[in-house]
């Protein structure tokens, strides 16, 4: 890396795939996120994929905001140590901002909205986000942005689109008691992004809703 960030804050977050800390990179606030070597996985084959995914993410982070969805700025990458440095963006997240508002809150609902024109926008743009729940994304500087694009996809179809949809319908229903409400003003976000295509993605999350209920 062209500059190490500073030792991490006590701060840390740990996924299935990657370890999340706070830091600081050349004085500015950061989040590096590390992909541990996997031991039960041939050592050959752990590093390839951790550094595939590792130029995956940073592509898709860059070619989201070229397309104006707000995504972390990438700081430094480091493919040796599989690390990568963020941005780190101030905001709650739109998880804790439908927690602290009531149903039928014009807030929540607007904010909702443009979580969906944000997706519309990665879907036009042929970026699918593939784990969209309301915890990747932050509330910030009055709009939303999208993290962790860690499992998503280039040149997504219709299936991958439309699991996108579905995870978050399936978000909404598990928080909030005002669901259908909050998935209508999703959808008007994401069909004012994305009119050329986003009817086909939203009739696949309907199938998918509909094999997953009857599974």
């Amino acid at each position: 890396m062209s500059s190490e960030p500073a030792p991490p804050s006590p701060w840390r977050v740990e996924g299935a795939e990657a370890v999340v800390t706070e830091g600081d990179f050349l004085g500015l606030p950061c989040l590096v996120k590390r992909r541990p070597v996997k031991g039960y996985r041939h050592p050959a084959l752990d590093q390839r994929l951790r550094k595939e995914r590792l130029r995956t993410e940073v592509r898709l982070l860059a070619e989201a905001r070229r397309a104006g969805v707000r995504t972390p700025v990438v700081l430094d990458l480091d493919l040796a140590s599989s690390t990568l440095v963020l941005e780190r963006l101030e905001g709650p997240t739109l998880a804790e901002v439908l927690e602290r508002t009531a149903p039928g809150d014009e807030e929540r609902g607007a904010k909702v909205e443009r979580w969906g024109h944000a997706l519309g926008r990665l879907h036009a743009c042929g970026i699918s986000h593939g784990d969209l729940t309301a915890s990747n994304v932050l509330w910030c500087e009055g709009d939303v942005a999208l993290l962790d694009l860690s499992l998503g996809s280039r040149a997504p179809g219709l299936e991958e689109m439309g699991v996108d949809l579905h995870l978050v319908s399936e978000d909404l229903n598990t928080l909030c008691p005002d669901r259908e409400a909050l998935v209508q003003r999703f959808v008007r976000g994401y069909r004012e992004a994305y009119p050329s295509g986003g009817e086909a993605a939203l009739l696949r999350a309907k199938e998918i809703e509909g094999r997953v209920r009857y599974a």
